[in-house]
Order: C-alpha cells, then structure tokens, then sequence
C-alpha cells in the first residue's frame, strides 16, 4: 500500500499522512453540509500535483495557492479544513484518485474536457486559460513553427503535451517534444538549456518568467480552455457544494480578490461569464 504526502492548508492545524484507500466514507457535519460524504470525517481531501505556482505549492510546512484558495471557499460552507493530498497527475486525471478514497476532490488547473468528464465529474469552470511558449529571454521563438527541429518541453498528461502531439501530426513532426513529470522541471528544462523552450498553462509560465526574468513568454496559442475541479462519478452533494461555492465568490468578491492575491491583477473573466469567448486571463500582467 503507497503512502501519500497530505498537507493541510490552514496554519493551526498540523501536517498529517494517511494511507491511501484505506478510509470509510463518512457524513460531514455543518452548515450546507447536508448529505454529503466525505472521504475522512472532519476534511477536505484535495489531490493536487504539486508543485504548480501559483495554483498549488508548498510553502513551508503548508499548501497555498490560488486553486487552494478557491476549494477552500467550499470547505467553509462544509465547516471543515482543506488538506492537500500530493500525487501524480495521472492518478487525478484518470479519475484513478477519486474511485480509490485517495480524496473528496482534484484539483490543480485541470482543464474541462470530453476525456476528463467521462472519469469525474466537473464543477462549473472557474478559470480561464490558454496554452504559451516559454524560452529564454532574448531569443527569436516565438511561433511552433520557428522551433523546427528544436527540443521543445512539455508535461506529461496536460493539455500542453496533447497541443504538441497535434501540432506535430500536421506538421510531419518536426518538434521534438520533451516530456517532464512536473512544471517545475518543465520551466528548469528552458533555464538551463535542456530544451529550447516550453509549452504548458499561461498561468503558471507566466508567474515563472516575472519570477525569473532571464526566461520570457514569447507567445500565446489560442486554446480557449476552462479549469474546473472534479469530484467523483455522481457526488453530486459534494458537487453542488463546489458549485455553489464557486458562483458566490463571483459575487461577493472573493474571488477577485483570491485573483488579484496570487496574480497581481483584476480578473478580465469570473465564473458564470461566458466560457465561449473566455480570455486570456494570466498575460503580461
């Protein structure tokens, strides 16, 4: 049986472990917490990959993040602490994590999709995205097509490594695609010269260049995409739970300022406006 690294994510209360699958379900107890399960009595279990700046990292001994902060607006109207389960993005996107006990919710920039959609089930979206390149500063990259026949870095499991498998189906593959288990070696891979630039989330590249000023984005794609969190095959109490907490915070400007908190700037697009034509959220900013 693995172990799996559970942080909490409110200072009072200490770091814990738990084995994975090895927990009943239980009823949470609290305001608007009526009917719903969850995994271990009295918290929130989150799945997350970490590290994945600034939605979800660990900052000494907790988790902080702009994702952690918007979950967390469900786990107060569920009266309970959020924890933060640490595993593989595979295990959270196959839906593997849910079905196994391992958490109550995944998380961690998931973008919405039909592949997704048929191992969990998505809450509204909450934020809007798209994919972008980064390289170093300085350099002329600035389209895929100008990376022909260079090393170009991705992550396993994302949508950035999906829009590259694509890109190279058309395009006889001439990019060489690099894949890394997690964003903080993806964006290592540009500064150090391991590959010749990265695709992955605007957001979190973003955060990453204004961080580390000799890498820039040098370009944005057009992928139009919505990030929601996922709960497990028909948890619709939990689910309605997420969902309502979401759609409030639009409202009464909790989400604008868990926004402006981790990306130093107003949000151009909040849940419950069109996800049609959602833009760019993250860029230059």
């Amino acid at each position: 049986m693995t172990r799996l690294k559970v942080w909490t994510v409110i200072p009072a209360v200490a770091v814990a472990l738990v084995a994975g699958g090895c927990v009943e379900s239980t009823t949470a107890s609290g305001p608007g917490a009526d009917g719903v399960q969850l995994v271990q009595s009295g918290k929130l279990l989150t799945c997350a990959h970490l590290p994945y700046v600034p939605f979800q990292y660990k900052d000494g001994d907790k988790v902080v993040g702009f994702d952690v902060d918007v979950v967390d607006f469900a786990a107060k109207k569920l009266n309970v602490p959020q924890q933060i389960v640490d595993t593989p993005f595979d295990g959270i996107q196959s839906g593997t994590d849910l079905d196994s006990n391992q958490c109550d919710v995944v998380a961690g920039a998931i973008t919405i999709n039909d592949t997704r959609a048929k191992n969990f089930d998505f809450t509204v979206p909450y934020f809007a995205a798209t994919q972008a390149l980064l390289t170093k500063t300085g350099n002329d990259y600035k389209t895929l097509e100008s990376l022909a026949g260079k090393k170009v870095g991705v992550q396993s499991g994302t949508t950035g490594e999906s829009y590259i498998k694509g890109w190279n189906a058309k395009n006889g593959g001439s990019i060489t695609a690099v894949a890394f288990e997690d964003s903080a070696l993806l964006e290592a891979a540009v500064k150090t010269g391991q590959v010749d630039a990265s695709v992955n989330d605007n957001g979190i590249l973003y955060d990453y260049a204004k961080k580390n000023p000799d890498t820039q984005v040098s370009a944005e794609f057009n992928t139009n995409e919505q990030y929601g969190f996922g709960v497990k095959k028909g948890n619709s109490a939990l689910l309605k739970v997420l969902n309502d907490a979401i759609k409030a915070s639009a409202g009464d400007g909790t989400y604008a300022a868990a926004y402006e908190k981790w990306f130093g700037k107003k949000p151009a697009w909040q849940p419950g406006d069109s996800t049609s034509a959602a833009p760019t959220t993250t860029s230059k900013g």
